[in-house]
């Protein structure tokens, strides 16, 4: 199959959350590797991962593309009900960087072939924790290391309707978007890309039919 895609022009091969298939996913790799793999390998993760599994990935993996999803343990599991997220989660990304430091590796097209990329989600009452994970990767991992700053939340299933989660109920302000940029610049970040917030903002609302759903290009822009 990933033969096949790239014989289609496909630019990279992407795993999404494959951390339970791991051992079948490098095996797959390395038999597509021996018959003329060249695409880029992406590992796109919400970063609750084994750091054990991910040091099997060394060499293996071009592209980490994982969220950091919150600041504080006690928020993932409130919203996202896993135990010890801040924790495992950084300590995989801390993994990954030690695998592709913190330069990105373009082609001569602009396309991404190597490195790390590291996702943040705006959420509403500042519920991510956005300046303390900036913190957080600026000293912990580079102040180069890329960020994506993502203004695409909206609230759907049970935290649209659930009192118990009426801090996500809601699409994130303008002032909150622009409130994280502002946090970005003050801390020096030098590298990645952020969401334009007009584009990000529009959203699937269930009363839209298919034909009337509203739709624009979320376009990244460099820093």
């Amino acid at each position: 199959m990933m033969l096949e895609l790239q014989s289609k022009g496909c630019h990279n091969i992407g795993f999404v959350s494959p951390t339970h298939f791991v051992p079948q996913m490098a095996r797959g790799i390395l038999i597509a590797a021996e018959n003329g793999l060249k695409l880029p390998i992406v590992y796109n993760t919400n970063a609750y991962d084994s750091v054990e599994v991910l040091k099997l990935l060394d060499g293996i993996v071009d592209i980490y593309l994982p969220d950091l999803k919150y600041a504080e343990n006690d928020a993932g599991f409130t919203f996202s009900k896993v135990r010890g997220y801040t924790t495992f989660a950084r300590l995989a990304i801390k993994e990954m960087f030690r695998q592709t430091d913190d330069k990105l590796i373009f082609d001569e097209n602009g396309l991404l072939q190597k490195g790390l990329l590291v996702r943040l989600l705006v959420l509403p009452n500042d519920l991510a924790g956005i300046e303390e994970n900036l913190r957080w990767i600026r000293d912990e991992l580079s102040p180069k290391a890329a960020i994506s700053l993502m203004a695409q939340y909206y609230a759907t299933n049970k935290v649209a309707t659930d009192e118990r989660y009426i801090l996500l109920s809601r699409r994130i302000s303008e002032r909150e978007w622009f409130s994280a940029i502002e946090i970005l610049e003050e801390l020096g970040m030098e590298e990645g890309f952020m969401q334009e917030y007009e584009s990000a903002s529009y959203y699937y609302r269930p009363d839209f039919t298919d034909a009337e759903k509203p739709f624009k290009d979320i376009r990244d822009f460099r820093l």
